[in-house]
């Protein structure tokens, strides 16, 4: 019996990292949009411009994006060059990618939180918001 328990839990952590994989790339593939949604355009380190279909979320009427992903060079790229730009079916336009303070990502997260499958399915990533404020 012990045997087939050590056989099940090693098949176990064999078997998630590859779900894990197998989810966020095809997300990272197929990208799907919604109305929930919206892209984010980054430019890379090589001045390429990159776009990434991300949740839109909003806490006292201000818009965010989550690195809710263990891929997350978009998140990188708008750290190095805070300028994005954002279209939706709500907003299009220039923002400023603005990095958050412990508060404000505690009441982020309290307003938009992610369910327990999903966690899973991820792999508990980190989770890290940015504020985008729009450009005049």
């Amino acid at each position: 019996m012990k045997n087939k328990s050590a056989k099940v839990l090693v098949i176990t952590l064999l078997c998630y990292p590859l779900l894990v994989l197998l989810f966020e790339s095809s997300l990272g593939y197929f990208q799907p949009e919604t109305v929930s949604t919206l892209q984010i355009t980054t430019v890379g380190s090589d001045g390429s411009l990159n776009g990434r279909v991300l949740a839109r979320l909003e806490s006292d009427a201000q818009l965010y994006v989550a690195a809710n992903h263990w891929p997350r060079a978009w998140y990188r790229e708008a750290l190095a060059n805070p300028a994005v730009q954002v279209v939706s079916s709500i907003e299009q336009g220039n923002y400023v990618a603005v990095t958050v303070g412990a508060a404000e990502h505690e009441r982020v997260a309290a307003d938009n939180p992610v369910g327990l499958m999903f966690r899973i399915l991820t792999g508990f990533p980190p989770r890290y918001f940015l504020r985008l404020d729009p450009v005049d």
